[in-house]
């Protein structure tokens, strides 16, 4: 859970290293999208996103559906690109470890 606005940037930092892993077509969020990004949230804790230009939707309103349906929360909607992060619920497992 971020806490606090270190904690954010933190994750910013981190996803500002990464590659979406996924792209948002003209199709929006799809089940199939949902259960991808699930799966591949729960191994990485983080993960970003790419809406591409032929999407009509607003890429804040996705993010908030893909957030609210995979549980996780929004780091952050820059452009077209979207961060969401969601903490391991087993410590053993965790990747991330968020600042206090």
């Amino acid at each position: 859970m971020i806490e606090n606005s270190k904690q954010r940037a933190h994750l910013r930092a981190i996803a500002n290293t990464l590659e979406p892993i996924f792209q948002i077509g003209k199709s929006a969020v799809t089940p199939e999208l949902v259960t991808a990004v699930t799966d591949a949230i729960n191994a990485r804790e983080i993960v970003k996103l790419s809406v591409l230009s032929n999407c009509m939707e607003d890429p804040a309103t996705i993010a908030e559906t893909i957030a609210q349906r995979t549980r996780s929360e929004i780091v952050h909607v820059m452009g077209r690109k979207i961060v969401l992060y969601k903490q391991a619920k087993d410590p053993q497992k965790r990747k991330i470890e968020l600042p206090k």
